[in-house]
């Protein structure tokens, strides 16, 4: 596993994260593979849960700036 940084934002606008969600959902499926592996430490395993727990929240960002934009581009006259 890489040690991929969060996201970071700042006080008033977030920036873009630097991990897209692509690569955020493979670490998070290695993440998920070495949890299920077993054979780890405690600490081990609250670090690598920790870390899933950033990178789902990563790939929930990434979705729901994609449902944004496709409802931006999506016609006012089209029905949901």
């Amino acid at each position: 596993m890489t040690d991929s940084p969060a996201p970071e934002t700042g006080p008033d606008t977030p920036a873009e994260p630097r991990q897209t969600y692509e690569q955020a959902r493979e670490e998070l499926a290695d993440v998920v593979r070495r949890l299920e592996a077993g054979g780890l430490t405690l600490e081990e395993s609250l670090s690598l849960w920790e870390r899933g727990e950033q990178l789902a929240e990563l790939c929930q960002h990434w979705l729901d700036r994609a449902r944004e934009r496709l409802a931006a581009a999506q016609p006012a006259d089209a029905p949901d």
